[in-house]
């Protein structure tokens, strides 16, 4: 019988290993611990991240599969093109942390619950100050119409959520958001679980013995821990991305 782990309280950086994990619910490694920075960052950096409900015990994940973007597959293609004509809309990023997260958390879609829980919504948050956790945003004048937030650790990008107030504004965001990491030579942006949506933006499924070789020899890579504002004027913009199939 396979026992699930309870994480030490007093070793944040001590995960078991997640090829242990459990195959129903899949991917299921461990409870407990908190979602302290360095807690946080040593999961990710192992290929593991949390996710639970209101009334949980902190749940942690990595499952098998896993769903990934690579950044040099994603672009402003014709479809999308279509969507932004005549939408005089702008990217950022690191502008409006706080307001895509909270936006990513809101309910939509009939669905009153989220799995951003307030506690998440501040461990994020104190990622972001200390230079970690990063946002791209995507404008309509003054208003927030898209998002994509997640979390950085050497030259892996893991993609927590993302956002649309607006037909296109998520899928403008995450082409943004990949095609800035491509400049600087970041293939990867970790996406978890895939679902329908994902998979129609242009992820895919790898193993997760695959994954984890990937994500820890980018985590060890010298990264960008600070503020990604200074990188606006690199994220592609609607009108002057070109379009591809």
């Amino acid at each position: 019988m396979i026992r699930l782990h309870e994480l030490d309280p007093a070793a944040p950086e001590r995960f078991p290993d997640p090829r242990t994990a459990l195959h129903e619910p899949n991917g299921l490694l461990a409870f407990g611990g908190d979602l302290t920075p360095a807690r946080l960052l040593a999961a990710y950096g192992q290929g593991i991240f949390p996710w639970y409900g209101e009334e949980e015990p902190i749940l942690w994940w990595s499952p098998d599969p896993r769903c990934v973007f690579r950044t040099g597959a994603l672009h402003i293609n014709r479809s999308l093109r279509r969507q932004l004509r005549g939408k005089p809309w702008q990217v950022s990023v690191d502008r409006a942390f706080e307001a895509v997260i909270h936006a990513c958390a809101a309910p939509r879609d009939g669905h009153a619950g989220t799995w951003i829980l307030p506690e998440m919504i501040d461990a994020y948050v104190a990622l972001h100050r200390l230079g970690h956790a990063h946002s791209v945003e995507v404008w309509d004048g003054t208003r927030l119409v898209g998002g994509v937030y997640g979390l950085a650790i050497g030259q892996l990008f893991c993609g927590e959520s993302m956002f649309s107030a607006e037909s296109g504004g998520s899928k403008l965001a995450l082409v943004a958001l990949a095609g800035l990491l491509q400049q600087w030579g970041w293939p990867l942006i970790d996406a978890q679980v895939a679902n329908a949506h994902t998979l129609g933006l242009g992820a895919e499924e790898i193993p997760r013995e695959r994954y984890l070789h990937e994500a820890t020899r980018l985590a060890a890579l010298p990264g960008r821990v600070s503020s990604w504002a200074d990188a606006a004027a690199l994220l592609p913009q609607p009108g002057a991305t070109q379009a591809t199939c």
